[in-house]
């Protein structure tokens, strides 16, 4: 039983216990030291090690609740394996309302980060080397950015037989086979030989109940499948619609948007979804679907010019 021992930034965690700490990131002009808040759950048998984390851009909540939520579940005496979860990654941006780090850079496009670089590439270093060189498995929450909203959805590599059983447990309305960005978390961990599950849903600055309830469940269906714990939240699997490509539909002009459609609404092509007029009700535009697909995101911001980006279908 020792050998299950957790040991991360000097701090061990032994088996059947919960422990909460901060890492030191960095310092404000005021002396102010910014932490980043882990909590570790090490079960009473070894087994796999399952990061969580949220709020990468520092306004997408969601996930902050998700994993509250997941925590709130787990008793460490019925669980194999071990929980790192890190439920605010940018303190930064969270602490401002904002996606990006003080200097306005991306934290999700800085891995694997650098001891001696920027801020958001010593944030990332310190995440990559305390949280996902401990684990074997990971799974990353994310929402729309601002102004948009996103149907519950995972994103992975499809391709890789463990990510995808994950993926099918997971139980989102969508999976979406996707390639990983330079720079992002999924990127650098997958180069670890890591599986990861990146899950977007809801918008940023809001709690979707619908999001989080399905983020819950799916992360317990994921613990469920990698037999790490079961519970009665975890979601029948293979309910999810397996997608490999997507794409957004634009604005052909300028104006005041009007929507027609809902999240995960099947549409064919052809099929209107929404229309473009100017300020005061007139020459309207329609905005048509050119594949057969489901509406998974779509603008919320009725303001838009010609050439935005207004409804992201997945092509099926």
């Amino acid at each position: 039983m020792s050998n299950n021992i957790i040991e991360i930034a000097k701090e061990t965690v032994s088996p059947g216990q919960l422990r909460r700490f901060e890492l030191p990131v960095s310092r404000l002009a005021t002396k102010t030291l910014v932490s980043l808040p882990v909590t570790v759950i090490n079960g009473i048998a070894p087994g796999p090690k399952l990061w969580l984390s949220a709020a990468i851009h520092g306004d997408e909540l969601n996930g902050v609740e998700i994993i509250a939520q997941v925590l709130g579940r787990i008793n460490p005496q019925k669980l194999r394996g071990t929980i790192i979860a890190v439920s605010i990654v940018n303190v930064f941006g969270f602490i401002e309302q904002s996606r990006y780090l003080p200097d306005r850079r991306d934290l999700n496009r800085s891995f694997p980060g650098s001891e001696t670089g920027s801020l958001a590439s010593r944030l990332a270093n310190l995440f990559m080397r305390e949280i996902v060189d401990r684990s074997t498995h990971g799974i990353d929450l994310h929402t729309a950015a601002v102004h948009r909203i996103n149907l519950p959805q995972i994103r992975a590599n499809l391709e890789d037989e463990m990510t995808y059983r994950c993926a099918k447990a997971f139980g989102a309305p969508l999976m979406m086979h996707a390639s990983t960005r330079d720079g992002s978390l999924r990127h650098a961990a997958t180069n670890k030989g890591i599986p990861v599950l990146l899950y977007e849903a809801g918008e940023a600055l809001r709690f979707d109940p619908l999001a989080i309830r399905v983020g819950v469940a799916g992360i317990l269906g994921v613990m469920n499948c990698l037999e790490m714990y079961r519970d009665e939240l975890a979601p029948t699997v293979g309910n999810s619609l397996k997608t490999t490509k997507s794409k957004w539909m634009r604005a052909s002009c300028g104006g005041i948007f009007h929507l027609e459609v809902n999240l995960g609404d099947k549409v064919a092509k052809k099929q209107e979804l929404g229309y473009i007029t100017n300020a005061f009700g007139e020459k309207r535009v329609a905005v048509r679907a050119n594949v057969n697909g489901i509406v998974i995101s779509y603008t919320q911001n009725p303001l838009v010019n010609q050439g935005d980006a207004i409804i992201h279908l997945a092509i099926i």
